[in-house]
């Protein structure tokens, strides 16, 4: 599906396979352009309740299926991660369960959901990856994750950073921008910082960027707004949290959005304080659209900013408030001068598209293949 992070990664190499093989699809879910291209064949599992913890067993099953059923005519089986065991398999990693504990508030029935969640995660993420002919990671920080703390061999341990949608994802003209946030209902005379991520637990930093804006708000000469996109059980919460200071005005909930990409062309800077990320395909996708993007250095992301990027958008600590303050103070100081920083590698984020990484991706199953 198109709706982002490893979705839209799986789509894209999918789209790039069916062009030169056929291709089977176990999925719970996928894009009608996708399944109706010529010998592309759908194999759909349901996911009752939409619960993981019952539609996982259930993807697997169906996997392993139809893993055995094509493996006499010499079939490829691609996965991500834990999701279906089958040996022998390329395994595609967009996270490492063992590499982040979540740390969640819940009690009763979600707790124990969330706990057999974890559980069923971990055990079958290590047998996947133990068991897989070749692993493929969208960082080199998930595959440190990947061979350290999964004990899978180094030699079968590869790493194929993402590609982009360039057309979708670039910078604005003036004119565009100010249509954007016309139409987005923004004050024009205002800075505007993203935050994307889920708000179901601490993991992307949201915690750390509302202490940022609390005390920035409270300095007279602060004047920029932060928009917040994404849901999630918490999200309610943070929502009174900035209505009871009296910042609703400067902190806007706009949850799942679908316009991702005008939202980034039309906002100033994206702040991304995360604990954990494998990758970290928002804050890419804001660098491709000319924003300076302060992320942690617990992303994957982070390990492609080049030397004249880091010291000032790069995050030793997503807990220490003081220096994301500082950090966003000075960039709130010359902002012009962040874009025309930054600029030089959005370009070339932009030139390596959903393709370069699907052939990449071919190319190094095909070498471990030959081998």
């Amino acid at each position: 599906m198109a709706t982002g992070g490893m979705d839209i990664a799986n789509l894209r190499l999918a789209e790039y396979l069916s062009e030169f093989f056929s291709l089977h699809i176990v999925t719970h879910r996928a894009e009608g352009s996708l399944t109706s291209r010529a010998g592309v064949v759908l194999h759909r599992v349901s996911r009752p309740f939409n619960m993981h913890l019952l539609g996982g067993p259930l993807l697997d099953w169906a996997g392993r299926k139809v893993a055995k059923r094509l493996s006499p005519g010499g079939v490829t089986a691609i996965v991500n991660g834990g999701n279906c065991l089958v040996n022998q398999s390329v395994n595609w990693v967009h996270y490492v369960h063992a590499a982040y504990r979540p740390s969640q508030s819940l009690s009763g029935i979600r707790r124990l959901k969330a706990i057999l969640h974890r559980w069923h995660s971990l055990r079958n993420e290590r047998i996947a990856l133990t068991q897989a002919k070749v692993v493929l990671c969208n960082s080199q920080l998930t595959a440190n994750h990947v061979i350290e703390l999964l004990r899978v061999p180094a030699e079968r341990v590869r790493v194929v950073y993402y590609g982009i949608d360039s057309d979708r994802f670039q910078p604005a003209t003036e004119a565009e921008r100010a249509g954007l946030r016309q139409r987005l209902g923004w004050d024009t005379e205002r800075p505007y910082l993203l935050f994307i991520g889920a708000l179901g637990d601490r993991r992307k930093g949201f915690d750390s960027v509302s202490s940022a804006m609390m005390k920035l708000c409270s300095e007279h000469n602060w004047d920029a707004n932060l928009v917040v996109v994404g849901s999630g059980a918490d999200k309610e919460h943070w929502e009174k949290h900035f209505r009871s200071v009296g910042l609703e005005r400067r902190v806007s909930f706009l949850g799942f959005r679908s316009d991702v990409p005008d939202l980034l062309r039309a906002a100033d800077a994206l702040v991304a304080p995360t604990r954990y990320e494998a990758y970290g395909l928002g804050v890419h996708e804001a660098l491709c659209c000319g924003l300076p993007a302060f992320v942690s250095r617990a992303s994957g992301v982070a390990e492609r900013y080049p030397d004249s990027l880091r010291d000032r958008l790069l995050l030793d600590d997503p807990d220490d408030v003081p220096t994301i303050v500082n950090k966003l103070r000075a960039w709130r100081a010359d902002m012009k001068m962040y874009r025309s920083l930054v600029a030089d590698f959005s370009e070339g984020l932009r030139k390596r598209t959903w393709r370069d990484m699907a052939k990449e991706f071919v190319a190094c199953v095909q070498g471990i293949n030959s081998h």
